[in-house]
């Protein structure tokens, strides 16, 4: 098995670029309910992983800032808590499954850094419940539990 299986390509991926404002990232964060969305460069490299933490910490950093001002700063101004780590398409279970203890997704990128798409923990947890739940029966074939 390699990471592929579980790839969720980039182009189903809610993502921000590095330019993004921070109204445009909290707005699009909010649109699709997420707490966490790779930030991708302008040439489609994966930079790193914004969240909602990130965000907030932010704001109570700068009180005086008012949400009708929110577009006027950019994310990369926005100081990251997390160093979320991608994963090379080309690298062993081993590595995505360390890299998915610790983080909601991993970012997946080619041998040129460029972001690809990312792999889901929700979707390793469920492929090895499915396979936890997979029996031999008395003549040896398999069948859920």
């Amino acid at each position: 098995m390699n990471i592929a299986f579980f790839l969720l390509p980039k182009q189903e991926v809610v993502s921000v670029s590095e330019e993004a404002t921070l109204r445009q990232t909290l707005e699009r964060m909010e649109r699709h309910r997420y707490t966490a969305v790779p930030v991708i460069s302008e040439k489609g490299e994966y930079k790193a992983t914004v969240t909602e933490g990130d965000l907030l910490w932010y704001l109570k950093a700068n009180p005086d800032l008012s949400f009708d001002q929110l577009h006027r700063v950019r994310l990369s101004e926005v100081p990251l808590r997390l160093n979320n780590l991608p994963v090379r398409i080309d690298a062993n279970m081993v590595d995505l499954i360390s890299l998915a203890k610790t983080q909601n997704f991993v970012p997946v990128v080619d041998d040129m850094n460029h972001f690809i798409g990312i792999v889901r923990r929700s979707d390793i947890i469920d492929y090895t419940a499915k396979l936890l739940t997979v029996v031999p029966d008395e003549k040896g074939l398999k069948r859920e539990a």
